[in-house]
């Protein structure tokens, strides 16, 4: 079993995403695009913004730090969507992706 803190690399994301052109950051902490289950922590400074985009699977958002509501669990829907930060916030995203 491996251990990984989900409040420390949230730090040192929302630090890289403050130095990084579009004001995001991310990880993947499990799986890949190769693999059917994926999470990946994303940091994202005030105002940044996912682009509208498409699910790959279904999928959950679980906000780490910031303004979504803090401790929230967000299901994704399954049609095109975007992502703003109304505050520096940290989420994690998990992928199950159909086989």
């Amino acid at each position: 079993m491996q251990k990984l803190s989900l409040d420390a690399l949230a730090r040192e994301l929302l630090e890289r995403a403050a130095g990084a052109g579009g004001g995001r950051a991310a990880q993947t902490v499990i799986g890949g695009h190769e693999k059917m289950l994926r999470q990946t922590v994303i940091a994202m400074v005030k105002d940044a913004v996912l682009t509208e985009h498409a699910n790959p699977g279904e999928a959950s958002v679980h906000v780490l730090r910031g303004r979504v509501r803090e401790g929230d669990l967000l299901i994704v829907p399954d049609s095109p969507h975007s992502l703003q930060a109304l505050q520096d916030s940290v989420v994690l995203l998990t992928v199950a992706k159909c086989p």
